[in-house]
């Protein structure tokens, strides 16, 4: 038996209140609140947190990576072994991006399920729009990963059990390659088109599992309108319809499918029967059926709490993030561009946050080194993976003057638990919120974007409760 052993969800820290647009540009807004990711954040930096949650409930080793974005850092180079590098998967583990469209994370997931191995999937977007259109008011930035695998591989908390697709060619949204702006046709049509599909792939789907839909105990429905889909969720015939969260966190697109999965199974029971369909292209349908495992895999950091843990930004910053709004950048100079020998040299530290431990005396060295601190012993150190260990605050400082797209920067001396310093840059945070003696976790994030070359590294976030 095929399924998902683990998975997690990453939302970003700052939430847009809808009412801000209109009075900034005139037009657009509305109610609720959508996520924005910080603006040293992007696909790959939001992949790789839910990947980290996903895995640390996976015992299971990955054997390949499966990325999904329609907003990818790259062209030409694969983003997937970023992914795969900060998560510190064995270098025989294949990792691959899968195409850039909304579907391709769905497609993913379906790959991995009639495939072998232990595969993670992994999606994530950040969406906006024109100032003041829908497309910009109605979306959200967020990411999801889960670890597929054979229950011979690990225990299983949700077997799968059954999908379907249906495709058909038909135009309701597109975006040329580069544009930010993407251009819907009418929505009535779109949904007249997407109710056939998806009550199609729902039939196929409950045929092939050989259950009806008064089985299913509950049902999630992505798609790229919260009125499609209500008008799909409504002719399912299933009682329970999760709510796709449109009014707090907004449409994710490629990552909404993975998301709306994850709350599914936080939500869940075991022994129950849960389905995830997608509208996107065509429907596609997965069905699954929740084990006794479920209450062990799930994730340290829900959507639920991660929805409760939002802090707002204002619209003219989340314009000049989005770079739609040009504010006059720090009077100093930009960051080098990254050298691809020095960070191919140091992989294992840039990517994984992978310090060096003393064998003799257990001192923790950040960055690694291979000479003892006395002098005495060179090269009698082992790996100190340090990307999931916290930290404490023992001094900062607020600089106004160094360079950055979103001043102030704040950096922190952090004296991590079990040995090791380390100065490191804060993210997500607001200056009134620090202290000497706060508690932090480390986050990937992207230093720079100079040459077209992000300069992914760490840097340290509070750790909050909902």
């Amino acid at each position: 038996m095929r399924g998902i052993s683990s998975w997690g969800a990453y939302l970003p820290y700052r939430r847009l209140d809808k009412t801000q647009i209109a009075l900034f540009v005139g037009q657009g807004g509305g109610k609720g609140t959508r996520t924005v990711a910080s603006f040293d954040e992007d696909p790959t930096t939001m992949a790789v947190e839910a990947g980290r949650i996903a895995l640390r409930q996976a015992s299971a080793t990955p054997t390949q990576l499966m990325f999904a974005t329609v907003s990818p850092t790259y062209a030409d180079k694969t983003n997937a072994t970023v992914v795969h590098a900060a998560l510190r998967l064995d270098d025989s583990a294949l990792a691959i991006d899968l195409g850039s469209s909304v579907r391709s994370a769905m497609g993913g997931l379906i790959l991995a399920m009639r495939s072998q191995g232990v595969s993670v999937v992994a999606s994530a977007d950040i969406r906006t729009g024109l100032a003041g259109s829908s497309e910009e008011a109605n979306s959200g930035d967020a990411a999801a990963a889960f670890v597929i695998c054979d229950d011979t591989d690990t225990a299983l908390a949700a077997e799968f059990i059954g999908a379907a697709s249906a495709t058909e060619e038909f135009i309701d949204r597109w975006r040329a390659p580069g544009s930010q702006r993407t251009k819907t046709w009418d929505e009535k049509f779109s949904e007249v088109t997407y109710l056939p599909l998806g009550q199609r792939a729902w039939k196929q789907a409950l045929q092939d599992a050989g259950i009806q839909a008064s089985d299913v105990a509950m049902v999630a429905v992505s798609s790229p309108s919260a009125r499609i889909s209500s008008t799909v969720a409504a002719k399912l015939g299933v009682a329970k319809v999760l709510d796709n969260l449109s009014s707090s966190i907004g449409l994710t697109g490629a990552a909404q499918p993975g998301v709306l999965l994850a709350m599914l199974l936080e939500q869940s029971k075991p022994e129950q029967i849960v389905a995830l369909v997608s509208l996107t292209d065509g429907a596609d349908v997965l069905l699954f059926r929740t084990t006794k495992y479920l209450p062990l895999a799930q994730p340290d950091t829900t959507v639920a709490q991660q929805v409760a843990c939002g802090a707002p930004i204002s619209y003219g910053r989340f314009l000049s993030w989005r770079t739609m709004l040009a504010i006059e950048p720090p009077r100093r100079p930009e960051p080098q561009r990254v050298s691809a020998t020095a960070s191919a040299r140091s992989e294992n530290w840039k990517y994984g946050f992978v310090g060096s431990r003393d064998t003799t005396t257990g001192a923790v060295h950040l960055p690694p080194l291979r000479v003892s601190a006395d002098g005495q012993r060179t090269d009698n150190m082992q790996d100190a993976p340090m990307a999931n260990v916290l930290g404490t605050i023992a001094t900062f400082t607020v600089d106004r003057l160094a360079y950055s797209p979103s001043p102030p920067i704040v950096f922190a001396v952090v004296d991590f638990d079990g040995g090791g310093r380390f100065p490191v840059e804060l993210c997500d945070i607001d200056v009134d919120e620090i202290s000497i003696g706060t508690r932090v976790r480390m986050t990937f994030r992207r230093l720079s974007v100079i040459d077209d070359i992000p300069n992914y590294f760490w840097k340290a976030t509070l750790v909050r409760t909902p």
